[in-house]
This record gives C-alpha cells, structure tokens and sequence, in this order.
C-alpha cells in the first residue's frame, strides 16, 4: 500500500485519514496549526504521524484537503518540497452563493495548482464529488483527471486500497468539469434530493 500525507486537518481530513489506514495505508497528517495536526493524527490512531508544516511530505501522494481558496497559495509555499510527488486536490471553488464556479473561466483549483508546482509534481482531481458523510457510510465512485498517466494510476489504487471504485474522465483540463460537477451535487443536496446522503455515480448497461 501507499504512504499518504493529507494537508489539512478538517472534516475530509480526518475521513480520508480513517479510511486510508482502515485500507492499510500509512498516513502523515500535516497542518499549519500543529497542535491540530498532531489532535487529528491522535485521533486517527493506528500509527498515524504528523509532519512539519512546510517539509517534505513523507507520502508519494499528497492529499491537499484545503478549501478551494488555500490550494494554489499553499503548493506554492511548498514548492520544491512537492517535487516529484502526486498532488491530489480535493477541493470546489464555488461562488458565494453556491450556484457557480468563483472561476468564470475554464480553468481549475488543480490546474492552476500544477501551474505553480514544481515541473516533476503531478497534480490529479480527485474526491471533490463527494461529501465527507458519504465517504464515511458509503462506497461512492470517484472520478479522477489528470495529465500524468502514471499518477494516475497511483491514485486509483490507492482509491481501490480505500474499497471505492475510481473512475478516470482524462486529462486535467477536465478537472474544470469535475468541479462542475461537485456544484450539481451541491445543487442536488439543496434541492432535487434534499438530503445530503447520496454520490454522483455511474450506472452500466449490458446485454
């Protein structure tokens, strides 16, 4: 299995950390407050370690578990310390009244992160579709873009070490669409379903 650093200490944080380790993977909690990085990597349990704000990640695959606004200023403040790794953003920048993008061009938090990473980083979309209550209780898909088809891959087994199914919509330019698609799953949650228990998936027909 894969070493795992999560960057952030929030909801997604900890229910990313919990199914990683349940999925046997190691994981490195990194937060800006390192009283709560090392409160969540206590909680998480199982052998669960924090790092320092800044340094190199100990995973191959840095989850950035960030609101959509810390992203791109935070893989740029670790810089070469992200060299070589896979970068995961997880996030939706949504406009204040949840019916938009905050970005009105066709563009991503991850594409512009990659813009500022170092040239040997992989940055892959992954997760943003999903709520973190769902991830606790249940085993939605989770679709995933990104340039770099080893990275990729990378990050789908680490997807299926977590029991979930990836599903690869291509390259990162189509993260723009992925984060679309997290504001039609807020959408739905306020309004056609009305609840917030539910995944986006994919259903296959067969004869």
């Amino acid at each position: 299995m894969a070493t795992i650093t999560i960057i952030g200490t929030g909801n997604m944080a900890r229910t990313l950390g919990a199914l990683a380790l349940t999925g046997g993977n190691a994981v490195e909690v990194m937060g800006r407050d390192q009283g709560k990085a090392d409160a969540l990597a206590n909680t998480l349990g199982d052998g669960a370690t924090t790092g320092t704000w800044g340094a190199v990640p100990a995973g191959d695959i840095v989850v950035t578990a960030l609101l959509a606004d810390s992203v791109v200023p935070v893989v740029a403040e670790y810089g070469d310390a992200l060299a070589g790794k896979v970068v995961v953003d997880i996030s939706n920048p949504f406009n204040a009244t949840f019916d938009g993008l905050a970005h009105d061009t066709e563009t991503s938090v991850a594409r512009e992160a990659a813009a500022v990473a170092p040239a040997d980083t992989a940055v892959v979309k992954a997760f943003n579709t999903i709520f973190a209550g769902v991830l606790e209780k249940g085993r939605p898909a989770v679709f995933l873009a990104g340039d770099d088809a080893e990275a990729k891959a990378r990050v789908a087994a680490f997807v299926e070490s977590l029991g979930l199914r990836p599903l690869d919509v291509g390259g990162l330019a189509m993260a723009h669409w992925l984060e679309g698609m997290g504001l039609v799953t807020v959408a739905l949650a306020n309004h056609g379903m009305t609840h917030w228990d539910f995944a986006l998936g994919v259903d296959e027909f067969t004869r």
